[in-house]
């Protein structure tokens, strides 16, 4: 069972490395461009990788070795959670390069090891109706967390930018995808990578195919509504039309939407996000 968890935390670590090494990524830090960032570079990310490494393997030990509710599980791993953010921001000078990733791997990492614990013959790789099964405790997990995260904020007088925008416009971010047990993930992402090789050019139309779907707060906040639907139709065009197009005609278009991004001074942090989870579930199903 050690093994397991080792592996699994190994495929997570995995996963966000190889997120911030793909390249072109439209606004994003890559090895190649800072994006629409001044403040990091991809070297930031390896060592905020790093330090989230063992932060890692405490989520699944929190969920193998827990006795009772989702939601008191969800308590243990944000706890937990807080002490790993702390971690990545002493290694970044307080620049936040992985705090939606942390949540995100956090909640899934605790569901992931609580399953291990209720099924102990599990092998990798995963089949589809595991992932499935972990998403959807997730969800379990998270069930309260809008109203409790979201309470009382007209009261506040100084406002996150994921409540101002939960309070002028319903935006949820992630943790509605959490809540919803991440339907950008089972109904968007892993459908379309299951079809697809596990190389380059499937993983960019995969971050396209999210940018055209997924309510960024990272690209609402930086550039506004307008701003977000306006890439959105962009990155949605774009995937309609290189879908059958060879690796080099994609980079290429990328590379364009790259310097249209940092032209605006917009980064979609939250699709980046989602395509790291998206790799980690491809790493478990054996793609």
């Amino acid at each position: 069972m050690t093994q397991l968890i080792n592996q699994i935390s190994q495929y997570a670590q995995q996963a966000l490395l190889h997120e911030a090494a793909l390249f072109p990524k439209p606004g994003l830090v890559d090895p190649l461009s800072n994006g629409a960032h001044d403040d990091m570079s991809f070297l930031t990310f390896i060592d905020s990788s790093i330090a989230l490494s063992p932060f890692l393997s405490d989520y699944l030990a929190l969920g193998h070795t827990h006795q009772g509710t989702p939601q008191e599980l969800f308590a243990k791993i944000r706890r937990q959670g807080i002490l790993a953010e702390e971690a990545m921001l002493q290694v970044t000078a307080g620049i936040n390069t992985h705090k939606g990733a942390n949540f995100s791997f956090a909640l899934i990492l605790g569901a992931i090891g609580y399953y291990i614990q209720q099924q102990p013959d599990l092998k990798l790789p995963f089949k589809t109706n595991d992932t499935l099964a972990n998403l959807m405790y997730v969800a379990l997990m998270s069930e309260n967390l809008i109203q409790a995260d979201y309470a009382d904020l007209v009261l506040k007088e100084d406002l996150s930018a994921g409540e101002r925008l939960y309070l002028e416009h319903g935006f949820t971010g992630i943790r509605g995808e959490a809540a919803a047990g991440y339907p950008m993930l089972r109904k968007v992402a892993l459908p379309f990578l299951r079809k697809q090789p596990a190389e380059k050019r499937s993983f960019l139309l995969t971050m396209l195919l999210l940018m055209g779907q997924v309510e960024d707060s990272n690209l609402i906040h930086r550039g506004g509504v307008k701003s977000w639907l306006a890439i959105k139709e962009n990155a949605n065009q774009l995937y309609v039309n290189l879908t059958n197009a060879p690796l080099e005609q994609i980079e290429d278009a990328l590379r364009l939407f790259d310097q249209q991004l940092i032209s605006q001074h917009v980064s979609p942090g939250g699709t980046a996000d989602l395509l790291a989870l998206a790799l980690f579930f491809s790493k478990l199903e054996g793609r």
